[in-house]
């Protein structure tokens, strides 16, 4: 048992010092996740600004400052609290002898390394839009999933509203999917992060792009508008599951964008009742009752 408190206390303590570390620029750049962010998120930011698809949506719109919050709180907060969990979780893991290597489906270790980060960032996109999937069909899931989708007026920052359980149940499935990976060691996976970072803050965002062909590839502003649409098409939970790559839309026939006006309202039945503030939007999943 003093394994485990000594596990868990170590990680807590490990990943506030290097939160801190970040903030004060005591890390290497290139894992500076605190600042990669803000950078990232001034600059999409500053091209809504330029470059607004709504043209009457103001530039501090409704929520932003939530949103914001929730950014910081998703990626660092709950981070900091739940690091001592997931380092119990793996030294069980490692007691049941449940490793990587009994888990692997492939071998890339031989693989130039950008191919190895571009198997690994293929992967873990299906699997967080499977994950997405899920998290529509299936109402205990959906009540959670919801406080992504009580955003009324999209921009950059409604990427990173979500609440906290959805980081319980994609963290272990994105665990997974890199354990099937044999012999990769994701030392360069820094680079997936700002790139994903940088795609959903863009999808999110108050920018009208489709990237020409390539929009069979990749996720865009105009697709993902859909995804959050308040009007569904008839017979189906969801559209436009895609994080970063739209293409396993277009594989599974989900994909559905009618038009490109920008102009349709988003949310979902209810969502006039749903709560506005963050601890109310993080409460009411766990209440009985609530659909």
């Amino acid at each position: 048992m003093e394994k485990y408190l000594d596990a868990f206390i170590n990680a807590f303590e490990g990943t506030l010092n290097w939160t801190w570390k970040s903030i004060i620029f005591e890390v290497p750049w290139y894992t500076n996740y605190f600042w990669g962010l803000t950078v990232i998120s001034i600059v999409v930011w500053l091209l809504e600004i330029a470059f607004p698809w709504r043209k009457d949506q103001s530039i501090f719109r409704r929520d932003f400052w939530l949103d914001a919050f929730y950014m910081y709180f998703n990626f660092f907060i709950f981070s900091i609290v739940i690091s001592g969990v997931y380092k119990v979780i793996g030294l069980l893991l490692g007691e049941i002898n449940v490793t990587a290597k009994s888990l692997a489906i492939m071998d890339i270790s031989e693989w130039a390394p950008w191919l190895q980060l571009l198997v690994f960032f293929i992967i873990l996109d299906f699997v967080q839009w499977f994950t997405h999937v899920l998290l529509h069909k299936y109402g205990f899931l959906w009540k959670f999933h919801k406080v992504h989708h009580s955003v009324k007026e999209m921009g950059f920052a409604a990427h990173l509203r979500y609440h906290w359980m959805e980081n319980v149940l994609y963290k272990p499935l994105k665990t997974f999917g890199v354990m099937i990976i044999g012999g990769f060691e994701p030392e360069q996976a820094y680079i997936i992060h700002f790139i994903t970072i940088a795609i959903g803050h863009l999808n999110h965002s108050n920018i009208k792009i489709t990237w020409g062909p390539l929009k069979y590839i990749f996720n865009n502003p105009v697709m993902h508008l859909y995804h959050h649409a308040y009007v569904l098409p008839k017979g189906t939970y969801g559209v436009n599951y895609g994080i970063s790559l739209s293409l396993w839309d277009y594989i599974f026939k989900t994909n559905y964008i009618p038009e490109d006006g920008g102009k349709i309202e988003i949310g979902f039945k209810g969502d006039d009742k749903f709560p506005k503030d963050f601890i109310g939007q993080n409460t009411y999943g766990f209440k009985k009752g609530q659909r």
